[in-house]
């Protein structure tokens, strides 16, 4: 293998790694942390090494992939037809190679379809007979989430469809759109949350994805929902010629579909289009993040096919981030739960993406130096979405001299305490465990919905709590009552119920759930549940030793130490104590899977059980040494089938499996 083949495949492995990070986080948390721009480059990276070297592509890969895997927490649904994502092009080059392939694919040029790229949850919605009857998550493309409960709630969504203009309507309707918020419907949301004291969403795909994924559908008729619909997945006893005309059918029946959908005769067209919907992105009521083109003739749909993941006779077509200009006033540094501190730019307010917006994050002070920025220039700004600002650079030619060098501080901006800069790191830190500015980041974490859930405790009230002197940190919580909590403004009699009474029920969250509040350095969800199921107890965590904890099956040296560090601080010893003191006792792990009958045994659940719940029955069946499954495969050792079971038995049955 040749140098070059040697740093492919070592660039290669590291893009994967990344890319399985965010698809986590983007599809299974609805957590994302980076932006689609972002994401998109490095997929685009990936294919492009894969192209170069074939011999490094494998199935497994990202770009053979469609979405993430199923939650647990709903009952899985087997797709009648695989769901696809789309293959993305970013400038008009990549698209004129798209409509070439197509045009060779096919003989002709064909006529298209274009619609706004919304940037939402991706659902398959079946009616039977004009009844809704199942709504689903796309999840890996072959199985998602049934989530109907919740998509009943959409008001957008109707219960029955109309009866059409010609025919009766099909048997069996399934179609595919996007779930996502208004603008409008977004901000009063945060507006609430905020005035609530709970944390705010970052954008609205986050919380559409949130809502839609709840486990109790009173929570999702809280968000005010809404879907366009734009896929025709499976129609029996009805036949289209184009995409237009079932868009007009669906449209005809009562389903909701977007009313910027636009037949385009030709390619230009198209590109005329897209040229119309950037200018006025911003103008919609709600967030983009491309236009989707279609091929409209169905026939060709099928004559094109498809790859393992995209469908050959549609593309989506990316829209760059809007940037703008505006001068960087300041840089300054604040300092998150942790200790790390971070610059930030002051900007001159400006309107970017759809909001006006005053500051961005330079996330650290070796970022600054490579983007040469200095404050006092003019910078350029990009904002994908709604989603924290970037500063680009700077518009150097536009320099005059004044502008100075940021020097990064060295001491806390909040307890003045040095900011240590640790070997291997590029964050500096400030290590003073009592600074109040990690206090505020600490209790904020503590109550956030990872970890103990403490619904009313948001960013607004830890800043009154801790500004009042109401509490001094995060052991303190437990200790608040009304008379304290009232001194909080604007909360009347109701409010101070609901946070007293959520903090009561946040002294028995489980184990897990308690470690990810701590907010113990590199410890994460993942992390927190092998430790809760190792140990046990977090006396049991307290007292191990690294060794005992790096023995773990996938934390290792460094989170192991971290973990031994936190709990030998005599911070943490005051902190732990106090929270005992008010009552924190965590719930047991549930029960891990050991040695017995059902060791290397994989099982799945159907139906109703007469005698166990279904939380119940996947205890027993760990504890005896087994795996549970959502799906039936021919590696299926048992399906235990219970009251109206349904598919998965039939699957069973044809499989042969017992």
């Amino acid at each position: 293998m040749t140098p070059e083949q040697d740093t492919a495949r070592a660039r290669v492995a590291a893009l994967r790694a990344e890319i399985a990070h965010h698809d986590r986080l983007y599809h299974e948390l609805d957590a994302p942390e980076i932006e689609d721009a972002a994401y998109d480059l490095l997929l685009k990276e990936l294919r492009g090494l894969e192209e170069r070297f074939p011999e490094l592509l494998t199935a497994d890969s990202p770009t053979q992939k469609v979405g993430g895997a199923p939650s647990e927490l709903f009952a899985p649904v087997a797709h009648s037809h695989r769901l696809l994502s789309l293959d993305n092009v970013f400038d008009d080059a990549d698209l004129d190679a798209w409509f070439e392939r197509v045009v060779k694919g096919l003989g002709r040029a064909p006529a298209l379809v274009c619609e706004p790229k919304i940037d939402g949850l991706s659902i398959a919605v079946v009616y039977e007979h004009g009844k809704l009857l199942r709504a689903a998550t796309r999840g890996d493309g072959a199985v998602g989430e049934d989530v109907t409960p919740n998509a009943m709630t959409i008001a957008t969504l109707p219960h029955r469809l109309k009866k059409p203009a010609a025919g009766p309507l099909p048997a069996w309707l399934e179609v595919r759109g996007e779930v996502f918020l208004f603008k409008r419907d977004f901000g009063a949301l945060n507006e609430r949350l905020d005035a609530a004291g709970k944390p705010t969403f970052k954008n609205p795909r986050n919380a559409a994805a949130g809502a839609l994924r709840q486990k109790d559908p009173a929570v999702t008729r809280a968000r005010p929902l809404a879907v366009y619909l734009h896929g025709l997945v499976r129609i029996d006893g009805v036949a289209f010629a184009t995409y237009s005309e079932a868009l007009r059918w669906l449209a005809g029946v009562g389903l909701p579909v977007h009313p910027l959908s636009t037949p385009c005769a030709t390619l230009d067209d198209a590109k005329d289009f897209i040229g119309s919907l950037r200018a006025r992105r911003h103008e919609l009521d709600h967030e983009i993040d491309g236009v989707v083109l279609k091929v409209d003739d169905l026939a060709a749909h099928t004559e094109l096919g498809a790859t393992s993941k995209a469908p050959r006779w549609a593309t989506a077509f990316k829209l760059p981030p809007e940037q703008v200009e505006t001068t960087l006033r300041d840089i300054q540094v604040s300092i998150g739960r942790t200790g790390a501190a971070t610059p930030f730019a002051v900007l001159e307010p400006v309107y970017v993406g759809g909001v006006t917006v005053s500051m961005a994050t330079l996330h650290n002070e070796h970022e600054i130096a490579r983007k040469d920025l200095r404050i006092g220039d003019r910078v350029i700004v990009q904002r994908a979405g709604d989603v924290i600002p970037e500063v680009v650079g700077p518009v150097a030619e536009k320099r005059t001299g004044s502008e100075r060098a940021f020097v990064m501080l060295d001491a806390c901006p909040a307890c003045q305490a040095p900011l240590a800069l640790r070997e291997g790191e590029a964050v500096r830190r400030c290590e003073n465990f009592e600074c109040t500015a990690q206090t505020w980041g600490r209790i904020v974490h503590f109550a956030s919905r990872s970890a103990l859930d403490i619904e009313h405790l948001g960013e607004v009230t830890a800043r009154a709590l801790l500004d009042l002197g109401l509490v001094e940190d995060v052991g303190d919580v437990f200790a608040l009552d009304a008379a304290r909590v009232a001194q909080i403004p604007q909360f009347k009699e109701k409010s101070v119920q609901n946070l007293l009474a959520a903090i009561e029920v946040a002294r028995t969250r489980p184990l897990d759930r308690v470690l990810v509040g701590l907010g113990i350095r590199h410890v994460g969800v993942t992390a927190a549940k092998k430790l809760a199921e190792r140990f046990g107890t977090l006396e049991a965590i307290e007292a191990a030793s690294v060794e005992e904890l790096a023995a773990v099956e996938g934390l290792g040296e460094v989170i192991a130490t971290s973990v031994a560090e936190f709990f030998r601080r005599e911070a943490t010893l005051a902190l732990l104590a106090k929270l005992r003191a008010g009552g924190l006792r965590p719930e047991a792990p549930r029960v891990t899977a050991g040695d017995g009958p059902l060791t290397g045994k994989t099982l799945v659940l159907t139906g109703t059980l007469p005698t166990l719940s279904r939380t119940q029955a996947e205890e027993r069946i760990v504890a005896a040494g087994g795996k549970v499954t959502g799906s039936v495969s021919k590696k299926t050792s048992y399906v235990i089938a219970g009251e109206e079971a349904g598919t998965k038995l039939d699957k069973a049955k044809a499989l042969g499996v017992t």
